[in-house]
């Protein structure tokens, strides 16, 4: 059996996909509704990465177990890289995915086609317990012939999916801004994508394939 993780998210639809691009692994998932006493993380970092740490360190130190947590950003050319981090928040504090893409569209109103070009980062966070840290270090001492190496408290990876923003909302799938951001090389906006196309080219795929592909080499889990 892989080892025991936590997904530090309570939005279910964002840990509905994320277990979906994690199957086919013997890790035991578990999600924050298995720990409802958990607060919310202040989600203050600067960056991505700050943001995935922090939301991961938290989830991990207040269960005891190795906890994963992403952070994801939409930069926007036109509008200086905005939203950025502030992606989830952008409409204010409490808005809904519709406030969020509409306050998009506004900002960017006369601004045409070939200059709305964007794109989606996504950074993973694996935030490793005590147990988990030592067992990274002694698979690096096995492999490397080396208990010297400094010890590793955490795993990072990220996922870039470059597009642009529509003029206008299409398609009914996905979340969040998905109904106006065009995936560069189909032309589609991922809602309007089904959920094996997007999971299949999505930043957030791309951030977990390669964490994937880390939890296999560390021997964190096995393909089953």
């Amino acid at each position: 059996m892989g080892v025991k993780v936590v997904l530090a998210t309570r939005n279910p639809d964002k840990a509905e996909e994320i277990l979906r691009m994690f199957d086919g692994l013997d890790l035991e998932i578990l999600t924050l509704e298995d720990f409802p006493d958990v607060p919310a993380t202040v989600e203050d970092g600067g960056t991505l990465e700050a943001n995935a740490l922090k939301k991961a360190r938290e989830a991990r130190d207040a269960t005891g177990v190795s906890a994963l947590a992403d952070d994801t950003g939409l930069e926007v050319d036109a509008l200086d890289g905005a939203p950025g981090v502030r992606a989830a928040r952008f409409a204010g504090d409490g808005a809904t995915y519709q406030d969020n893409y509409r306050k998009l569209l506004d900002e960017l109103r006369g601004v045409p086609e070939g200059q709305r070009d964007a794109r989606f980062r996504t950074v993973f966070a694996l935030a490793l317990s005590p147990a988990d840290a030592a067992r990274l270090a002694a698979h690096h001492a096995r492999h490397e012939g080396t208990a010297r190496r400094p010890a590793v408290e955490c795993l990072l990876s990220e996922g870039i999916l470059p597009g642009h923003i529509a003029t206008a909302p299409r398609g009914a799938s996905g979340f969040g801004y998905d109904p106006v951001f065009v995936d560069g090389e189909s032309g589609k906006t991922l809602a309007e994508m089904t959920p094996d196309e997007k999971n299949g080219k999505s930043h957030r795929y791309l951030a977990a394939i390669e964490m994937r592909e880390m939890l296999l080499r560390h021997e964190f889990a096995r393909e089953v």
